[in-house]
């Protein structure tokens, strides 16, 4: 028993690290995991004081266990079952088929990096490329939200800035879920938005057991009152005005309402911007017919080293106004038939389109394709349009036309969109007329029937141009 014996190096050294693997799987991460787990526990507690709504609870569970729960789920398991059997495969290889749908899919939420890192970095993000406003809130109409209401933001969809915006500005209130696309699942970015608490969402479906997964995803959030933010129109703006709604995502949450239980609230949000920093990629996605588009590398690397060259010098130019409104909110309870998603949809849509914003960029912008060729000129089109829409509630800039005119002017010339005269002509580049009509299309919706399409206001400037 107590004889010596001799043993190879490499073998003691195995016996050595598997002892120290058990070691540390059996008594030290266990202590570790449950030292950062009461620390988190703390942190929620602190956040869920001074949060308007709290953290749930579903958003605080952990990844593994909420993938267990969602693949095991019985309405998992039946479109399992059913996947299996209409591709004749064994059900073990259709289970395998959903765990991997739903890994994908479900996020592994930290409110220590959410609070901490994400909205920090949000508010310096937005601030430092814009100036930051809000164009209307209504604080009586959000204070009159059941507080057990499980709150849907939906948005229209201009830029990827938009989540950075909406969770600077609203991370005081909550902690926002997104469905995010196939553009962020670049590693390390995917794993930090993960963390973030967004979920993925394939655009193109991978079949009915990936719609099957993802629905039900949703539901369990939906349910479990999990604050979220959706895109009504599925993804970015190619054209620069409103699209159309897809319905996928909104009946997967309405499928979830019962009048006797929690209800559902959406809130509607217009965003727009002085400039958008993908706008020459997605006009020119939109003219391609395709939207799997990627930024070109080079080219982007070269804009950020010269916008980093422009700070370090003191030259850079915030991009002008991003501006965020909220709308009247909608409890499906108000919905004469909760189950019927076009008419939600469409609902939802005109109170987005009623807040977005209108702002010097596309407000000039409108101007010169109408056909104004000065300074003068814009601004009494700006005058006039403006003094149109301020009965019927549109959110206007709270400055002066001149001032408004001067901005945007001044945003168009730097970006070489606009040439202004010594004598205040002013002279639209001819190739580049598309991205003065992508802001123009931003605010054509507020807009009388005549004035409406971009492309009528384009010929009226083209005719002006050849006189």
């Amino acid at each position: 028993m107590f004889q010596t014996i001799t043993l190879p190096l490499w073998l003691f050294g195995l016996i050595v690290f598997f002892a120290a693997v058990t070691f540390a799987s059996h008594f030290l991460f266990p202590s570790v995991r449950w030292f950062f787990r009461r620390r988190a526990e703390k942190v929620v507690a602190r956040l869920n004081a001074r949060l308007e709504k709290p953290i749930e609870p579903f958003k605080l569970a952990r990844r593994y266990d909420m993938i267990q729960r969602l693949v095991y789920d019985p309405q998992v398991a039946e479109a399992i079952n059913d996947h299996a059997r209409r591709n004749g495969v064994p059900e073990n290889v259709a289970f395998e088929r959903a765990r991997r749908h739903a890994r994908e899919i479900v996020p592994s939420f930290s409110a220590t990096l959410y609070f901490t890192v994400g909205a920090r970095l949000a508010k310096w993000l937005s601030q430092s490329l814009y100036h930051v406003r809000v164009g209307r809130f209504e604080r009586e109409l959000y204070d009159g939200i059941d507080a057990q209401a499980t709150v849907v933001f939906v948005m229209n969809h201009r830029s990827n800035m938009d989540y950075v915006l909406v969770t600077h500005l609203v991370s005081q209130t909550s902690a926002l879920s997104y469905a995010v696309g196939e553009w962020a699942r670049i590693w390390p970015l995917s794993g930090l938005i993960r963390m973030m608490g967004a979920y993925f969402i394939r655009r193109r479906s991978r079949g009915d057991l990936y719609r099957r997964v993802l629905a039900r995803y949703v539901q369990l959030a939906t349910r479990g009152g999990v604050t979220q933010a959706v895109f009504p129109e599925g993804g970015l703006s190619l054209t620069g005005g409103l699209g159309q709604p897809r319905l996928g995502i909104l009946s997967y949450i309405a499928a979830t309402y019962d009048p006797n239980a929690r209800d559902i609230v959406f809130v509607p949000v217009g965003l727009n911007y002085d400039r958008v920093l993908e706008d020459q990629i997605l006009l020119d996605a939109g003219k391609a017919g395709n939207r799997r588009f990627r930024p070109p590398l080079l080219p982007a690397a070269g804009r950020v080293l010269r916008h980093l060259g422009q700070r370090i010098t003191g030259r850079f130019r915030k991009f002008g106004t991003a501006t965020v409104s909220f709308g009247a909110p909608l409890s499906l309870r108000e919905m004469a038939d909760p189950t019927d998603i076009p008419a939600l949809a469409e609902t939802l849509m005109q109170r987005i389109a009623e807040v977005v914003p209108l702002l010097p960029v596309p407000l000039v912008a409108h101007a010169l394709l109408a056909g104004a060729g000065s300074r003068a000129e814009v601004r009494a089109h700006v005058d006039a349009v403006t003094a149109g829409l301020k009965e019927g509630g549109a959110v206007l800039p709270r400055r002066s036309s001149q001032a408004v005119v001067s901005d945007g002017i001044d945003i168009l010339t730097r970006r070489g969109l606009v040439t202004a005269g010594a004598d205040g002509t002013l002279t639209m580049a001819g190739n580049r007329a598309d991205v003065l009509e992508y802001y123009a299309r931003s605010i054509a919706h507020h807009l009388p029937a005549d004035l409406r399409r971009v492309d009528d206001c384009r010929d009226a400037a083209d005719i002006k141009l050849q006189k």
